[in-house]
């Protein structure tokens, strides 16, 4: 038994650390009840009187080494699942691989500084609105078609039939920061709205329910319609190339007299016509006009005194421009491949 003692000892001295599994198995091999330490004290019952107290001698010692290896195998077993968990082994290498904007972000961004330096400040405003700061404030008609549930989302409506002030909805542009500029800061007045807006549409390559507005205005004494055109032909030089034409068409939009549209030369085909432009040469990219008097009137700003002019804008569709993307339904996807391809941008 002696000799087995002895063989055991130099077995378990020579036992080295190799995994997190270590010490665990070595505890069950040589400490628990069927270990082979507990098995030779088990035997050291039959051992004869007069050799059990060179034996138990023997067994004691190899029982402390024992106990002295598991804790180190322990102690060294934890420290590296303590460092495997700091610093992930499996993680990529340097160097680590970067991510990028959305490109919606990317157009806002250009936008907001191609604007910020003419002067215009960033106003922001909440996204559930009511039905004046939407409607009402910006000289929309009681009857007038876009107050329909078929093309606003309501959170709640006082009246099917008709419209109230106190009407509360989803935004359907950036027009009510406006009205809020308007009603709380006297003029002048020069600043830009950027947001998210939303209209009940079905959701197509060219239209979604959730889009991005940016929409400006400037308001002050002696302000014309010349004014407007030279702002939005720097904007359209600024976004697009210094070679880019513009041309600003009659529309009409309740907040604005006289409207307009406004229309950029084709970047894909130098305005000589492609399926991209229609073969016109021409891509609509904005709305605009000279603010209304009953809007400048309805927010407390005299009329007579002050005039101005307001355009808005879709980022989705500048960005469809600009990145030659056809299909708005992938800036809502976040499918990775398409958010890659944007990665040089910041």
């Amino acid at each position: 038994m002696i000799e087995r003692i002895k063989l055991l000892r130099e077995e378990i001295s020579s036992i080295t650390p190799e995994s997190g599994e270590d010490a665990e198995k070595f505890r069950i091999k040589y400490l628990s009840r069927k270990g082979l330490v507990s098995l030779l004290f088990d035997e050291f019952r039959n051992i004869p009187p007069e050799e059990k107290k060179e034996i138990g001698k023997l067994l004691n010692l190899l029982k402390e080494e024992a106990q002295s290896k598991y804790q180190l195998l322990k102690s060294i077993s934890e420290k590296t699942l303590s460092v495997t968990k700091e610093n992930d082994l499996t993680r990529t290498s340097f160097p680590i691989s970067l991510g990028t904007r959305h490109p919606i972000s990317i157009v806002r961004n250009e936008i907001i500084e191609i604007f910020s330096r003419l002067g215009f400040t960033i106003s922001e405003g909440p996204e559930i609105e009511d039905d004046d700061h939407v409607f009402t404030s910006l000289n929309f008609a009681p009857e007038h078609p876009a107050r329909d549930m078929q093309d606003t989302f309501y959170i709640s409506r006082l009246s099917q039939e008709d419209s109230s002030p106190d009407d509360i909805l989803l935004r359907t542009h950036t027009s009510s920061v406006q009205v809020r500029v308007m009603q709380s800061t006297p003029p002048p007045i020069r600043t830009i709205s950027p947001g998210r807006v939303f209209r009940n549409e079905a959701i197509s390559a060219r239209a979604h329910c959730i889009f991005h507005q940016v929409e400006g205005l400037y308001i002050d004494k002696n302000v014309s319609f010349a004014d407007l055109k030279q702002t939005l032909l720097y904007f359209a030089h600024e976004m697009f190339g210094r070679d880019t034409k513009i041309r600003i068409r009659p529309s009409y939009f309740p907040f604005t007299e006289p409207s307009g549209e406004m229309d950029v030369s084709c970047r894909i085909c130098k305005g000589k016509g492609c399926n991209v432009c229609k073969y016109t040469g021409w891509l609509e990219i904005l709305g605009c006009g000279m603010v209304h008097p009953n809007v400048l009137e309805s927010c407390n700003i005299s009329s007579t005194e002050f005039t101005g002019f307001a355009f808005g804008m879709g980022i989705e569709r500048l960005a469809m421009l600009k990145y030659q993307i056809n299909d708005l339904r992938l800036f809502f996807e976040n499918d990775k491949r398409f958010l890659d391809q944007f990665r040089s941008y910041i």
